[in-house]
Order: C-alpha cells, then sequence, then structure tokens
C-alpha cells in the first residue's frame, strides 16, 4: 500500500490532521491499534446503552481554530454545560475552585487562619525556582493548604511524591490560579472576559460537550475524514518504521487483528504514538543515548469503574476529586451532568470511579467482580450510595494515560527530539503521547493542524514544540502574537520567519 501521509494513532491528533489533510486532498491513512474505538482516550465507551466518558473531557480552547474545527465536525451537537466539581476531603465536600468562606467553615476557624498565615509567608519567602511539583504549589497557595488539598490526591494519581514530579506540570495544569486569585474571584466575582485567552483555565464556569461524550465528535471526524478520500485501518497495530535515507521514503509495517503483517509506504510519518515505542521502532535504529532516554520515559495508566445504580440525585457535579487517602479511588464522573443523553433511564445513575496505577500492578491485575465490589463499598464509605443502590458495573482499563513529568523527563525528550530532527526527516510528532506532554485535547488537536499545513506547505512553517498548553504558538524566542478580531479568540499563529530554534525544555 502506498499513501501520501501514514498516521499512527486514531486519537485527536492524528484525526484532526487526517481530516484536514483530506480536505486538501493529500492522501493520509490512519493505523489505528483499537479495533472498535476512535479518539484514543478521548473516546464514549458503551455499556448496555449507557455512554461513558473515560477520563473526562471538557470541551473548552482559547484557540479560535480548534473551537472553529470542532464546531465544523459537530455544528449540532454540542451542548453548553455548567462546570461544578468539588473536593471531598476529610470527610467533607469542598467545593473546587476552593470558596474561602466555605473552606472557613469546614475547616474550622484555627486551621483557616494557619493556612492564610502559610499562604502568607509563602508570599514573603517563596522557594526561589522551585523545581518539584510541592515547591510550586506550595508558593502558590502556602504549605498547609498544599498538604490539605493538593499532597494526596496528586501523590494518588501519579503514585509518586510530590517532591519526585516536575513543577511543569504544576505550572501546566494549575496555570495562572493561586489562593489569592482564588479568594479575589470569591469576594468579587468578575464578568467572564470577552477574550478567552484571558480566562484562567482552572476557573472556567461552563464549557461545551457532544450530546454523547467525546468519543462523538471524533467518530463523526473519521466518517468525515472518510468520505473525503482518507483512509482509517481499525485494528492494525504498527510494529516498526523504516526510513530509506536514499530516496527519503517511510516504509511503516503493522499487523491486522489476524496477526497478519502488511507494509505501508509514505513519503510522511505522523506519529501519536507514546514516544518511548516509537522510538524502539525506528529503523535504522536511534543511537543508544536516544534509545536510553526513550526507555527512561515513564506513563500512568488508570481504569475506570463504571457503575450503574438507581437514581437518588446523590451529586450533580461533573466530578468530585478524592482527596481522602482512606479510599483508593482518585475521582468519580457523574456522567448525566455531562450530558443528559448519556443516560438512558432516568431513574437510574451512572458513576465513573477512577483508579490510577501502573500498568500490571496489583490494582490493574484485579478481576473486573473484584473492582466492581471495591468501588461499590468505596461509593458507600464517601455517602454517594446505599446498600443496594448498584445494579451494574463494567471495567475500562487505560494504558499510558498520562505522560510522567519527573525531573529528568524533559532532558530525555529533548535528547531524542534533536536525534529526530538530524536522523528521520519526514517523522512528526503531535499530541500528549507522541510528543509526551500531558495537555489537553486542543493542544494535540493545535500541533496535528499546524504539522498539517506543514505537510501541505511541503516546507517547515511551523515548529510544533511551540505551541503551548493553551494551544497557542509561540515563535522561538518570541512573545506570542496577539491579533485578535471579533470574539477576541486568538487567530492563526504567527508563522516562523526563520529556522526555529529548539525551545528549552523544564
Amino acid at each position: 500500500m502506498k499513501t501520501n501521509v501514514a498516521i499512527i494513532g486514531a486519537g485527536p491528533a492524528g484525526l484532526t490532521a487526517a481530516y484536514l489533510l483530506s480536505k486538501n486532498e493529500v492522501s493520509a491513512t490512519v493505523l489505528e491499534a483499537d479495533p472498535v474505538y476512535v479518539g484514543g482516550i478521548s473516546r464514549t465507551a458503551t455499556y448496555k446503552g449507557f455512554h461513558f466518558d473515560i477520563g473526562g473531557h471538557r470541551f473548552f480552547s482559547k484557540s479560535k481554530e480548534v473551537n472553529d474545527l470542532w464546531n465544523e465536525i459537530l455544528p449540532q451537537d454540542m451542548l453548553a454545560r455548567p462546570r461544578s466539581s468539588r473536593i471531598f476531603y476529610g470527610g467533607k465536600f469542598f467545593a473546587y475552585p476552593l470558596r474561602p468562606f466555605e473552606a472557613l467553615v469546614k475547616l474550622g476557624l484555627l486551621k483557616s487562619i494557619l493556612c492564610v498565615l502559610s499562604w502568607l509567608k509563602a508570599r514573603l519567602m517563596p522557594v526561589r525556582d522551585p523545581r518539584n511539583f510541592e515547591d510550586w504549589v506550595s508558593n502558590q497557595f502556602g504549605k498547609r493548604l498544599f498538604n490539605t488539598f493538593f499532597k494526596s490526591y496528586t501523590e494518588k494519581v501519579w503514585g509518586m511524591s510530590c517532591r519526585e514530579i516536575s513543577a511543569d506540570w504544576a505550572a501546566q495544569r494549575i496555570k495562572g490560579l493561586s489562593l489569592g486569585s482564588a479568594i479575589k474571584n470569591a469576594l468579587f466575582p468578575q464578568r467572564r472576559p470577552k477574550d478567552s485567552s484571558k480566562v484562567i483555565k482552572t476557573l472556567i464556569n461552563s464549557f461545551k460537550y457532544p450530546r454523547r461524550g467525546p468519543g462523538m465528535m471524533w467518530e463523526t471526524c473519521a466518517e468525515k475524514t472518510k468520505a473525503l478520500g482518507g483512509a482509517i485501518e481499525m485494528g492494525c497495530r504498527v510494529t516498526r518504521c523504516h526510513y530509506d535515507d536514499a530516496n527519503g521514503t517511510w516504509t511503516t509495517f503493522y499487523r491486522d487483528q489476524r496477526g497478519t503483517e502488511h507494509a505501508l509506504e509514505s513519503e510522511h510519518v505522523i506519529s501519536s504514538a507514546p514516544m518511548r515505542e516509537l522510538i524502539n521502532g525506528l529503523e535504522p535504529a536511534v543511537s543508544e543515548k536516544a534509545k536510553r532516554a526513550a526507555d527512561s520515559l515513564k506513563y500512568r495508566d488508570f481504569l475506570t469503574v463504571m457503575l450503574i445504580l438507581k437514581n437518588r440525585d446523590a451529586f450533580h457535579d461533573n466530578w468530585i476529586y478524592i482527596h481522602d487517602p482512606s479510599v483508593k479511588v482518585g475521582r468519580i464522573q457523574n456522567f448525566r451532568s455531562w450530558s443528559p443523553e448519556m443516560v438512558p433511564d432516568p431513574d437510574k445513575a451512572c458513576y465513573g470511579l477512577e483508579y490510577f496505577c501502573f500498568e500490571h500492578d496489583g490494582l490493574w491485575d484485579s478481576k473486573d467482580e473484584d473492582l466492581i465490589a471495591l468501588a461499590r463499598h468505596e461509593l458507600i464509605k464517601i455517602g454517594l450510595a446505599r446498600e443496594g443502590d448498584v445494579l451494574d458495573g463494567c471495567v475500562v482499563r487505560q494504558k499510558k494515560a498520562y505522560p510522567v513529568y519527573d525531573d529528568d523527563y524533559a532532558e530525555h525528550v529533548s535528547t531524542i527530539r534533536g536525534e529526530l530532527d538530524r536522523r528521520y526527516p519526514n517523522l512528526h510528532l503531535v499530541g500528549r503521547n507522541g510528543m509526551h506532554k500531558y495537555n489537553n485535547q486542543d493542544h494535540a488537536m493545535m500541533t496535528a493542524m499546524l504539522c498539517a499545513e506543514n505537510i501541505i506547505a511541503n516546507t517547515k512553517l511551523y515548529d510544533l514544540w511551540q505551541v503551548n498548553q493553551d494551544a497557542e504558538y509561540h515563535e522561538a524566542g518570541d512573545a506570542p502574537a496577539e491579533e485578535t478580531v471579533g470574539t477576541a479568540i486568538r487567530l492563526v499563529p504567527t508563522r516562523v520567519t526563520g529556522t526555529p530554534e529548539l525551545a528549552p525544555e523544564g
């Protein structure tokens, strides 16, 4: 088989690239390992007519291009949904983002005063050049609030000490938020800025959501891609990618569901596969240094236990963060709050209990019936269900859900990038796992959008590594352009004017 562009993975990045290339009459073939679902982690799983979201996906972006593409793919099927989430800690529920007066009452006067004093101390004597998660968050919230509302949940999610997690993680996921901004927002509620780029993502109060979950977006995108002439091959697992330096072409080898090996020739390869797996499957092989760097990259896996139960309207949040260390569950989703169409029976509720783990650890390898029993027990312990409420359930396991930001990840990624740039032309890394960047689907989409533009133009207009966590493009060494029109959402990024330098990582 031949194609202009071979795309590994049918997640948001891979499908965005395939759709845009097909629109521009560039032959593209997507190879997806899953035999059933497109969308990667941004898919909608189904069980007995109930729909559920793997991880929870709010459709909110500061990028006009991303919003326009969402509207182009699903013009009639995007709901406006209120954002609502809480924290469960010490047997009590706290609104998130934190509401200072509610926290004052529930924590008690003495603890609250100590938290504020701790925050003031952090503002006066911050940790200089914070390198890890604990120091970065403590600078923003104070050590006491860090220990109360961040430490236990974060270590539950990542399975490692907060002192081992890079400050990059906090800077990306809690960007722009501090105790001061939370207090200001509570005391003096602000009107929503017309310019979406000014909204702190952690404080957004509404978002868009497909009627039947995020998979609806990507299933529709896949169908539209095929209608434009693109190919999407399901159940096809890539085994290796061979680069022919003599003629500058790629041959991607993959196995179908029957185990038969096939080869796909192409001028370009776009990969959203985990960076560690891609690097180990390249031919000619990468250097030992690059291989060690790839093998050092870490990932966190998780599983969702979906429970169907009697509807008692126990909570209306999109999800609840479970900070309490007495239970293993990390987060609980209420799928009806995402969209009423996710739950077909008004007398039933459908919750997703998320357990963070490593592949093949004790939790991951537990039997489904044991995991359902554990989830039922913990839901009752938290107070969100009663004995006899749970009627049915199922388990979905998600490998490599989160690239880990440990202290050395940036150095490893930089080593790999340098070698790929030198040795493998026309290999393009996009998306969360492809670039080892734990960002949202709008970031994954923007990297794919700019990658498609590079391929269509047959030149490097954009350095994909300059897309930041808000799906905005930063020229190397320059501040981002602030061109705005109408709704003032960011327009097309300024093109690279010269050879872009590698952005420093970390």
